[in-house]
Order: structure tokens, then sequence, then C-alpha cells
């Protein structure tokens, strides 16, 4: 069991951890998918979108906003049709309309007084700001792959946040849905990890890709998270 008596600060991922992006993803790819004639089921479609992200991913950096561009033709490449430039457009600017899960905004006001909070996603600066509000918390850093110019599961990312913290990475307990972006990756620098399982149509995996890992702690919300790291 974790002490979590060491930590100071708790990191997060963002998106499939705090915002519901499942929820996000379906809502602006299925109305496409319908205009254009096409079904695919939700396992199908969390597979595919996870494919088509990393591959946009990789090579010289650019912009989130641009990978989910690229995710969106991608869709049109693989199922034959061509979406038109507002529908390719159109799954970033829905991104700041992306709910966060009913157990975020609670979670993060009971683990706050007890700990420094900070964001490390993939994302950009202007698309997170469009989602911060929703979680109604003050976080003490936002690392975001536009400042970092990299990607997780890059190192790049979570040795930033350890820079900005000023803290060894024995006093960060990082949080993330993602095996694959979040626990693998910060495991490896010495970071211990909590693996949010969501439940998803895709299951323990979601949009994201299929990795092994061993987190320190997995629960099924941030709400279990709280209850966990107060009672210590």
């Amino acid at each position: 069991m974790l002490d979590f008596h060491r930590f100071q600060a708790l990191t997060f991922d963002c998106y499939g951890t705090m915002i519901d992006w499942e929820k996000g993803i379906f809502s602006a790819l299925r109305p496409i998918l319908e205009a254009h004639g096409k079904t695919i089921d939700d396992f199908a479609l969390l597979k595919l979108y996870s494919e088509l992200e990393l591959k946009a991913e990789q090579g010289e950096f650019r912009k989130y906003r641009e990978v989910l561009q690229s995710v969106v033709a991608g869709f049109g490449e693989q199922l034959g049709f061509k979406p038109s430039e507002e529908e390719i457009r159109s799954l970033p600017g829905s991104l700041p309309q992306w709910p966060p899960f009913p157990d975020t905004v609670a979670a993060l006001k009971r683990l706050q007084p007890r700990y420094k909070l900070a964001v490390i996603s993939n994302i950009d600066d202007d698309l997170f700001a469009g989602s911060e509000p929703k979680l109604q918390a003050q976080f003490d850093h936002v690392i975001t792959a536009e400042q970092a110019r990299s990607y997780k599961p890059s190192h790049n990312n979570f040795r930033l946040a350890l820079k900005r913290l000023g803290l060894a990475p024995d006093h960060v307990l990082h949080v993330g849905q993602s095996l694959y972006h979040d626990v693998t990756p910060a495991k490896s620098l010495g970071i211990a990890t909590v693996w949010v399982n969501r439940p998803s149509p895709r299951p323990g995996t979601g949009a994201a890709r299929t990795a092994d890992g061993k987190p320190d702690l997995e629960v099924s919300d941030l709400a279990t998270l709280a209850d966990i790291a107060l009672r210590e």
C-alpha cells in the first residue's frame, strides 16, 4: 500500500482521467460518421482513434489541435469518406465542451488542501484553458505538450513537471487513466502511480494505446483516490 504521507504533490493526466474524453470523442465523431453513412461500434471507434492519434503524434512536434484534425482526416481515409474542413476542425473545436467526470470536481476540492496539484496533459495551452474552468481547481502547475514540445509517454513531460514542482520523484504521485501514456513512463522515472481504470467500451484502455503497466494503486474513480489519500 502506498504511503501517502511521503507525497507533497499529485500530478494528474487530464483527458480520460479528469475530463470524460470518451464522451467528448463520441459526441464529436458520431455526427461526422453518420453524415457520411458510416457505422462503427464504440470499441472499434476508440481503437481506431488511439491508432490515429498515436500516428499523428510521431515525428516533429505539432500542436494537439493539428493532431485532432489529423485524426478526423484519418477516420475518413480508413472508412472511405472525405470530411469537410468544418468537420475536420470540429473535433478540437468541441474539446472545451467536454465534461468532467461526475467525481472529478469534488475529489480535487478534497485533495487540494493537503497536496500541491499539477496537470501533465497531451494538450495545447489554449485548449486546456477552455477545459480548466470546468475542473474548479487551483492547479499549482499545468504542463502541456505544447510547453514540453513532446507528447507523453515521453519522459520529457514528466521531467518538466518535476522541475516545475521542485520535487524529487519519490515525493510525487502521478494519477492517470492510460497505462501507456501515464503509468509506464512515470514509473520508469521513479514516480509512484495511480491507475484510474474508468469503465469503457474498450476496458482497461479506452481511447489510448494498449500497454502493460504495473501501477502502485488502481482505482475506478477519483473519489476513491481521495478517500484513500485522505484516510492515511
